[in-house]
C-alpha cells in the first residue's frame, strides 16, 4: 500500500443505525494524523489481504482522529462483514494516508450537496467544511426512512433550513426529484452527489448541460448498475506500446483481466472504477470511460482498465 500510515487503533465503535457501524480511529502512538480535506477517504487493510476504501466523515479540521461509517451489505465481498463482525475497540489496522478523488471546489459560490444512504459520509464532511467557511450550500439527504438516515440529527443541527430530507420508503419514485431540482443551474453552482448508482445516474442526467467540472460524484460502494450512457460491450483490441503487442479484449472480459492473463501486474482495489488504483497511461484511441474517478482532463491521458472499454471501432494504445 502506497503512503501507508502508522498503525491506526480503533478507539470507538458504535451503531449509528441498525446496519451502519461507526469506527473512530487514531494513531497507535497518539501522534497527530495527516490532515485531510472534505471528500477524502482512506484505504483500510482487513483480513486475508482485503483493502477497502472508506470516506472520512468527521470535521476536516481534526487531526487527532479519523471517523468512518460502514454499511453492512447483504452481498458483501468481505469488506463490510469484516468491519461489522471482526473489528472491535482496541484493534489495530493498517491504512493509507487520506486520498481525495472527490474534492470540494471552494471557489464555487453555491454548493448543492446530495447524499443517498451511507453516501452521507463524505457529504457530511463537506457540509462541515462549507459551514466553517461560511459558504452557501443546500443539502438533500435521501434515505428509505428517517430511522435509517445515519447522522440525521447531526445533519439537521449543522444544516438547519438548508437541509431537505427525502425519505422514499423504498420507492425511488417518491424520493428526490433530481430533474426538477437541477433543471437550471444557479450562478457559479457546483453539485456533489454520493450514494447508490441510480441516484448518481439521475443527477448526471439532470446536469448534462452544466459546464464541465461543476458536477462531482462518488459511489459509496461498487455497483453493476449503469451509471452513464454507455456503448454496448463488444470485442475490441488494445496495443501495448512498449512491446508493440496487440491483444484482443472479448465482450465478456475487462482490459484488466486480459493484461493479467498476459502476466502484466496491475494494482487494483475495487475493480469497479471507483478507487482510481488501476490507472494506465493512454496514448491513443477512443475510450468509453466508465470510471467514477478521472477528471475530464485526465481522461485524455489515462484509462481505468478495470471497467473502461474502447468505443465502437476503436483500438486503444496503452502505455505498457
Amino acid at each position: 500500500m502506497e503512503h501507508q500510515l502508522p498503525t491506526l487503533v480503533v478507539q470507538g465503535r458504535r451503531m449509528v443505525t441498525p446496519r451502519i457501524v461507526e469506527l473512530e480511529l487514531s494513531a497507535d502512538d497518539g501522534a497527530m494524523l495527516p490532515e485531510f480535506s472534505a471528500g477524502s477517504h482512506i484505504d483500510i487493510v482487513l483480513g486475508d489481504g482485503l483493502e477497502r476504501s472508506y470516506s472520512l466523515l468527521n470535521d476536516p479540521s481534526e487531526t487527532h482522529r479519523y471517523v468512518v461509517a460502514v454499511l453492512r451489505e447483504a452481498d458483501s465481498r468481505g469488506g463490510s462483514i469484516a468491519m461489522h463482525d471482526a473489528v472491535r475497540v482496541g484493534d489495530r489496522l493498517a491504512a493509507s494516508a487520506p486520498i481525495n478523488n472527490f474534492p470540494l471546489n471552494e471557489a464555487g459560490e453555491r454548493h448543492i450537496l446530495i447524499a443517498g444512504g451511507v453516501g452521507i459520509t463524505p457529504i457530511l464532511a463537506m457540509a462541515r467544511r462549507l459551514a466553517a467557511i461560511g459558504a452557501e450550500f443546500t443539502l438533500h439527504y435521501c434515505a428509505r426512512t428517517r430511522e435509517e438516515a445515519a447522522y440525521v440529527e447531526e445533519v439537521e443541527a449543522l444544516a438547519g433550513r438548508r437541509l431537505s430530507l427525502h425519505p422514499d420508503g423504498g420507492d425511488i419514485s417518491r424520493g428526490l426529484d433530481a430533474a426538477g431540482l437541477l433543471k437550471s443551474r444557479p450562478p457559479a453552482a457546483h453539485v456533489y452527489v454520493c450514494g447508490p448508482a441510480g441516484l448518481i445516474r439521475a443527477v448526471r442526467e439532470a446536469t448534462r448541460d452544466w459546464p464541465k467540472g461543476t458536477v462531482h460524484y462518488e459511489l459509496f460502494r461498487g455497483s453493476e448498475e449503469d451509471i452513464a450512457l454507455r456503448s454496448a460491450d463488444r470485442q475490441f483490441e488494445i496495443e501495448l506500446a512498449r512491446t508493440g503487442k496487440t491483444l484482443t479484449v472479448p465482450a465478456d472480459k475487462s482490459i484488466l483481466e486480459i493484461l493479467r492473463a498476459e502476466g502484466i501486474k496491475i494494482k487494483t482495489l475495487c475493480k469497479e472504477g471507483v478507487c482510481g488504483t488501476c490507472r494506465v497511461g493512454l496514448i491513443s484511441g477512443g475510450v468509453d470511460h466508465r470510471d467514477e474517478v478521472l477528471t475530464d482532463s485526465e481522461r485524455e491521458s489515462f484509462i481505468q482498465v478495470c471497467v473502461s472499454r474502447a468505443l465502437p471501432g476503436e483500438k486503444l494504445v496503452l502505455d505498457l
